[in-house]
């Protein structure tokens, strides 16, 4: 379909007449709000039923497009969908808007109109029509369908646990030893891969291929002094050639032009772009981040041994185990003051950084400092070693965190961050499998970026996670951080996922929750609608949203906008990597 001013002025033809039949802007936005809830009135009005699903779609593109027309989104977006609207029924030229815009509207004046292409993958018709267990039957071998459209979609991407994959990793692990000159004893000792982080053009060329754009960018990034390094162990994920399974691998540590671009020329600013979360307006002491009553963050260490292209907190690490990073023992105890000053907090989340790239006797020190503290009756470790460097999960540093739980009293649990089911390996099973049997739970938090995003590529991730142990708890959609513009996906591919894949699994293997940080307030959830509304469509396409603060009565803030990528950029994106973008075309519904 090609998305130009005529094919929306076709599709929407009762609109343009009713924005054309007036010289007073204000005049055709009542008239456009009257018509489009006119539509979900007639659609309700039929003696036949609508099918459910164009019911649902016209529901929320209604409520999406009266949203839109109101003079208030028009003032918070700084863009007016209604004037364009106005401009082209009266045959104004309009060169600023381009097919993303044309794509989003037209698609919303099908959704209006009940109309709309694209099926999500479980939508078949039941013809429940003979006795109940002959009903049951046919339903069963309809659901058995279903789940082998599922396994095709899923069977599409490999994962760490597949024999073949394994034994190609270890062929990796063999030439990285042999490189490094280390042994397999020096394999299982996290010490030595932190020893051995791979940092410089010239050491990762012997390790792993790169493409010449890997190499330029690296090499950028270290003339630019960004935080960067790889660890061995993460380096033996990666392909020895040009298969694709560690494109999501690769993209986790290898930064894209833009990011180095954008970064190098911004390094140290400390505005709502790097520091997109606005830390530094939540942080009411040294190491201290607290958005929420009951839970505070705890940041005693600053760095890590791999950094994530896209971390929360890029803009604060100097580079990849500095020895400045752990903050001094006065830092940590006026932090942990502050805490015991503030009954109403019960939980401490102990993060970075990677508070696993210490060693264990400062890990034991600060458990110890926070476990005397009374009010604390759970501590929640956030750490990516399980994926980065499995072997730092040792039975000596399981005993460690054991030892502060105290049942009925006091909780001990770990948030991991796995991306990929190709990060997934025996080595990260065997490192929860630890952990579990101490009574210590592991958490995964996941970020949705393009390199994730693919049909059912996340719903194998939460799979595979569940049958190592690992709780999904929560999917992050990619901050709109402008370094890091080649990871974010539309909000509306994350709904998608949520509401299209992950609802086809099984209820524990599904429990994750999408969400969408707001700088300063924390997590939206953008299942509730009510949390958030789409306010507007950009020249470009890009949706604008308006959050809303999970506290509204007690926050000082306003709402938060914030700007989308453009769907049309993201399918056609998609399509440049294989992907066909017929089957994503529900994500137009989603708002």
């Amino acid at each position: 379909m090609k998305y130009t001013a005529d094919r929306l002025k076709k599709e929407a033809a009762s609109i343009f007449r009713i924005a054309g039949s007036s010289s007073h802007l204000s005049i055709v936005r009542e008239r456009l709000f009257r018509r489009v809830t006119r539509y979900q009135f007639d659609l309700s009005s039929l003696e036949d039923e609508p099918v459910v699903r164009n019911i649902v779609r016209m529901r929320d593109s209604v409520r999406a497009m009266r949203q839109i027309l109101t003079p208030k989104s028009d003032r918070l977006s700084g863009f007016s969908v209604t004037q364009a609207l106005f401009d082209l029924a009266h045959n104004k030229t309009r060169p600023d808007l381009g097919p993303g815009f044309y794509a989003e509207m037209i698609h919303l004046v099908m959704g209006i109109q009940g109309r709309g292409r694209g099926k999500a993958p479980a939508d078949f018709n039941l013809r429940m029509t003979k006795t109940p267990r002959q009903n049951a039957i046919y339903r069963s071998g309809e659901l058995d369908r279903l789940w082998q459209n599922v396994e095709s979609w899923m069977d599409r991407y490999a994962h760490g646990l597949q024999q073949n994959v394994i034994d190609r990793r270890k062929k990796r692990r063999r030439k990285i030893l042999s490189i490094l000159g280390g042994t397999e004893e020096d394999w299982n000792d996290w010490r030595w891969h932190v020893k051995h982080v791979a940092k410089d053009i010239s050491l990762l060329e012997k390790l792993v291929p790169l493409s010449a754009q890997e190499k330029h960018n690296i090499a950028q990034a270290r003339r630019a002094k960004l935080p960067f390094g790889v660890t061995p162990y993460y380096l033996s994920l990666m392909d020895a050639n040009k298969r694709g399974g560690d494109r999501a691998i690769r993209a986790q540590v290898f930064p894209p032009a833009n990011y180095v671009k954008t970064m190098a020329a911004n390094r140290g600013k400390r505005d709502g772009t790097f520091d997109f979360m606005m830390e530094h307006e939540t942080s009411p002491i040294d190491l201290i981040t607290r958005r929420y009553p009951g839970i505070v963050i705890l940041k005693p260490y600053n760095t890590c041994p791999q950094i994530c292209v896209y971390c929360q907190r890029n803009w604060e690490i100097d580079s990849v185990m500095t020895p400045r990073a752990l903050a001094t023992s006065r830092k940590i105890d006026e932090a942990l003051a502050w805490i015991a000053d503030h009954p109403a907090i019960h939980e401490v989340l102990i993060t970075g950084g990677d508070p696993f790239a210490l060693n264990d006797r400062t890990i034991n020190g600060i458990m110890e400092r926070v476990a005397r503290i009374k009010t604390i009756d759970h501590i929640r470790i956030g750490t990516r070693t399980p994926v980065t460097i499995p072997m730092r999960i040792t039975e000596n540093l399981v005993s460690i965190l054991s030892r502060y739980i105290r049942p009925g009293r006091r909780d001990i649990s770990l948030v991991t961050h796995v991306e990929h089911p190709y990060e997934i390996t025996p080595e990260t099973a065997a490192a929860v499998q630890r952990l579990r049997a101490a009574g210590i739970p592991v958490y995964n938090q996941q970020v949705y970026t393009f390199y994730t995003s693919r049909r059912f590529e996340t719903a194998l991730l939460r799979r595979i996670l569940r049958r190592i142990g690992v709780e999904p708890y929560y999917t992050f959609n990619c901050k709109g951080k402008q370094e890091t513009a080649d990871y974010i996906v539309p909000i509306a591919r994350l709904l998608q996922e949520i509401n299209e894949e992950a609802r086809l699994l099984p209820g524990l293997t599904r429990t994750d929750e999408p969400v969408y940080n707001v700088p300063g307030l924390g997590k939206n959830y953008l299942r509730a609608v009510q949390h958030h509304d789409l306010i507007s469509v950009l020249p470009d396409g890009s949706r604008v949203y308006e959050f809303h603060p999970w506290e509204p009565k007690a926050a000082g803030y306003n709402n938060y906008v914030g700007v989308d990528v453009p769907i049309l950029s993201y399918l056609e994106r998609l399509k440049s990597i294989g992907e066909n973008p017929k089957d994503y075309a529900t994500i137009w519904y989603y708002y």
